[in-house]
This record gives structure tokens, sequence and C-alpha cells, in this order.
């Protein structure tokens, strides 16, 4: 099957597509009660987002995605967590929608759920903020254009919080999400948004995004209520309460994922910093350990606290141990993200100073959506669906 596009700004010719030795999905969305409902996933990163969508008892027909890494680790996990998807290692302009639905046995208008994360670097704030500028901030639509081939019944975006606010081609604050909302209802969709805070919903990161949601038809999405208050909020302690000593670089780990691989330099500065606070702001730090760190440097060797909330988890920096001079490893990173122990990522760990040239696994978790928040969303699309979608 020939999945390779025309588009004239794909950056990738022709993807790997690999469902070997594995048995295809029903040709047809099941129909009836106590059928699961067919989704489909683009932009799907380390597999956060499709996690929560699987355990909200959605079946993926496929998963779309450019970094090799990130396909390396969704076909590590596949039998578990995403049986039969077809993992496609591709640019989302380079795949056939067509030759997609296809493979995949639907037709439009069968598809339960489209969903994904866009690339967000453009809208974030800490970024340069290029917005539609930036080829990047493009593939935010590509979205509309998949759903104009699929008609799912639903459709499921996350983003950084800052898209709301996003300038259009015309510098029109705001104008990103407006002209997304407009072109999914030219073709049928009530569309509704929302910025949530993951540890509302049990993960112990202050991690706010932004969730936007199309429903076919009148019917506006009726997000979910928060499941923990500030109160409950869960700790970076419990988070990570149960781990071992984490193996160290070279060696084989006897947790997958639990590796340290802090360099001494790092050591010797976080050593510095007490618990819940970070090297810009600590006093009598000599001058070689601190740098150019200025007092607006609060991320930068960041000791998290047990009894607070992880800040959110970025790609430009590894947090550090609460305790321990080192970094997280990626399986702590796991934790406060709230993926389950089962998951395991592939792909090189990379050091503060060190670079790779796909995701490594700190930056696929970092780019994740948190399963736990994945799975509450994907459950409220599940109930109103049926309810309204009888």
């Amino acid at each position: 099957m020939d999945f390779s596009g025309n588009c004239p700004d794909s950056t990738t010719a022709q993807q790997n597509f690999d469902d070997v030795a594995y048995s295809p999905p029903p040709r047809r969305r099941a129909k009836g009660k106590g059928k699961k409902k067919t989704a489909i996933s683009l932009f799907s990163g380390g597999g956060g987002l499709d996690i929560g969508v699987h355990e909200a008892d959605f079946t993926t027909l496929a998963c779309v995605e450019l970094d090799s890494n990130a396909c390396d680790t969704l076909r590590h996990n596949r039998d578990r967590y995403f049986p039969g998807a077809r993992i496609i290692n591709s640019d989302l302009n380079a795949v056939s929608v067509d030759a997609l639905m296809e493979e995949c046995g639907i037709k439009p208008g069968e598809l339960d759920l489209l969903f994904g994360g866009p690339p967000c670097q453009t809208f974030s704030q800490i970024g340069k903020q290029g917005s539609l500028r930036d080829a990047r901030g493009k593939l935010l639509f590509s979205m509309v254009e998949y759903a104009k081939k699929l008609m799912p019944r639903a459709i499921l975006i996350e983003n950084v919080k800052a898209l709301q606010s996003a300038p259009d081609l015309n510098g029109k604050r705001g104008g990103v999400v407006r002209d997304l909302k407009k072109a999914l209802e030219a073709i049928g969709y009530k569309v509704s948004s929302k910025v949530i805070n993951s540890a509302d919903f049990g993960v112990a990161q202050l991690r706010q995004r932004l969730f936007i949601v199309a429903l076919q038809g009148e019917v506006e999405f009726q997000f979910p209520e928060a499941t923990r208050d500030r109160v409950s909020y869960k700790t970076v302690g419990e988070a990570l309460a149960g781990l071992p000593k984490p193996s160290l670089k070279g060696e084989e780990p006897a947790i997958p994922n639990h590796v340290d691989v802090t360099p001494a330099g790092d050591k010797r500065r976080i050593s510095y910093v007490d618990e819940g606070t970070f090297l810009a702001k600590m006093p009598n730090v000599p001058d070689e350990i601190k740098g150019r760190l200025s007092p607006k440097d609060t991320t930068k060797f960041l000791r998290l606290g047990r009894e607070k909330q992880s800040n959110t988890l970025r790609c430009g920096e590894i947090f550090f141990h609460p305790t321990e001079e080192r970094y997280l490893t990626p399986r702590e990173y796991m934790r406060l993200h709230g993926f389950p122990d089962g998951y395991t990522l592939v792909g090189p760990i990379r050091g503060r100073s060190g670079t790779v040239k796909n995701l490594d696994q700190h930056r696929q978790v970092a780019n994740s959506v948190p399963p736990p928040v994945a799975r509450i969303m994907a459950e409220a699309i599940s109930a109103q669906l049926a309810k309204f979608n009888k």
C-alpha cells in the first residue's frame, strides 16, 4: 500500500509503514453496544495521548509520527497498548489519507476519534513564538485537512496554553485558534476549548495545556470536572515512591528507563541547591558554579521538592532529584507524567549538555500528554458520543 502524498510542503517523500506480523483491525467500525470505538493518532510522539485513548476503550487503527525514536517506542509497546495499530513513520503531510482509510478499512464518517498534539514550540511562551510564520505552526491545520477526508465523529487536539492567544498572520491576538475553529465549523463541527491543569486530574505536575474538542453537529462538548483540588494534589514524593536507586550509564537497568546519566560537574552544581528551589536563588555559591545564571533562571538546575508538584516538564532542562545529586531519570519523568510502569521508552538518554538527532527519552515524555489526563478526556468524549450519537 502506497501512502505517499503529493503535498508540496512535505519534507518526507515516503514513510516507513510497519505492521508486519500484526493482525489488521476490523474492516468496518463495529456497530452496537459494547463495541470499541475507533481512533487515529496524529503527531503521536512517545504515546502519552495514545495510552489514555486506549485506556478509554478506543481501538487505535494507526499512529502517524515523524520522529524515528518515538516510532520505536510506539512499536515496542504496541502489543500491550495499541494492539493492531499501524505505526507510520512519516511527515504527516506525506501520507495519503485516502490510502490510509483504505488500509484501515474505514470510509468517511466511520472513524470515531481523530486525535493529536501538533508541535507546540512555535506557540510556546519560552520559544521564539513564530506562530503561523513557522512551518511547525501550520501543522496544526493539517489536522483540519485530515478531518475533511476522515470526517470523524470527534476531534481532540492538545497544545500549549499560549496557543489561545497566538496571533494569526495579520498579527491578531488569538487569531490562530479563531481560524482553527472557523475551519472546523465550516465542515460541520461544534468546537470547544479549555485550559486544563494536569494536577487537577491526579498528575504530580503543574502542567497547563489547551485542549480543543470538536464534535459533529451542534452539541457542545462538556469538559470533565477536576478530580482533585490543591489540597489533594499528588506530590513529587508520592509519584516517585517505590523506585530503587537508578542504574548508571552503561549498566543494564534493573527497571527500564531508570538510568542516571548526570555528569560530575552538574552533580557538584546541584549539591549547592536546597530541596524545592533552584541554583540561581542560592546564596554563597562560587562564581564558577553559578556561571551566568540570573535570578530569572528559575528552571535551570532546579531541584524538585517531595511535598510539592513538579514544574512543567520541558525539553530544554532536566530537573534534579529532590534528595540526590543527579538528574531525574526518564522513568522518574514518566512517573511525574503519569505513564504506567509497564510502558517502556526506546531511544537514547541525553545528558544536559549532550545532543541527539531525534527525540531522547526525557523529551519523549516532556512532549507528551500525561496519560491520566488523556484517558479522562477520551472517556468524556466517548460518553458524549454514546449519549448524542446513538
